[in-house]
């Protein structure tokens, strides 16, 4: 069966490409199955986002489509950024900027911890649906440390580690990431209905 992943990020394909390659016969970005389509995410929660693109993806392609909504939710702000974590100072994926309102906003705040969440959402053309959430636990650091990983990773260490995730090689982090738990989740539940 092919699967179309509802997302033409490179990092975030490549994570779900690894995880899942093994459950489909084919597994394609938007762009390499030819579709230009951009989904509204106006949801509430990172569940309503990821079941809304997969579901538009899922009728445009007549495939099963997979889409996540994921964000880091920092404890000391309520949750914020959460489902705006893409977007949090303005622009959509500017990382640079995104981590630095981030920081500004941590600036006297003494509780650092935060997670990562990720709800995944797989929708077939029958209209079958699945989803799963998965998490990572840590806490954010006062500067950016690591090349690796995009987001907030540079500024994220894992509970139990001492490295940003941006310092972790992309199989450690496949290992232990909010993406990774929850398509292992996932996996789980295909396994369980197979």
């Amino acid at each position: 069966m092919k699967l179309i992943i509802a997302s033409n990020n490179a990092h975030k394909i490549g994570e779900i490409k690894k995880i899942l390659a093994e459950k489909f016969e084919e597994i394609l970005s938007l762009r390499e199955s030819g579709i230009d389509h951009e989904t509204v995410e106006d949801g509430t929660t990172f569940m309503e986002n990821a079941l809304k693109k997969a579901r538009e993806i899922a009728e445009i392609s007549g495939c099963a489509a997979l889409a996540d909504d994921s964000g880091i939710c920092v404890d000391a702000l309520g949750g914020a950024p959460g489902i705006f974590s893409a977007r949090f100072a303005g622009e959509h994926g500017n990382d640079k900027a995104n981590n630095a309102l981030l920081l500004e906003k941590l600036t006297d705040k003494e509780d650092r911890s935060a997670h990562y969440t990720a709800a995944i959402a797989l929708v077939y053309p029958s209209g079958k649906e699945v989803t799963a959430e998965g998490y990572m636990f840590g806490e954010i650091i006062h500067s950016e440390r690591g090349e690796g990983g995009f987001g907030y990773d540079p500024l994220f260490v894992p509970t139990g580690e001492s490295r940003t995730v941006a310092e972790m090689t992309s199989e450690e982090k496949n290992l232990i990431s909010h993406r990774a738990n929850a398509l292992k989740e996932l996996c789980k539940k295909l396994d369980s209905d197979a």
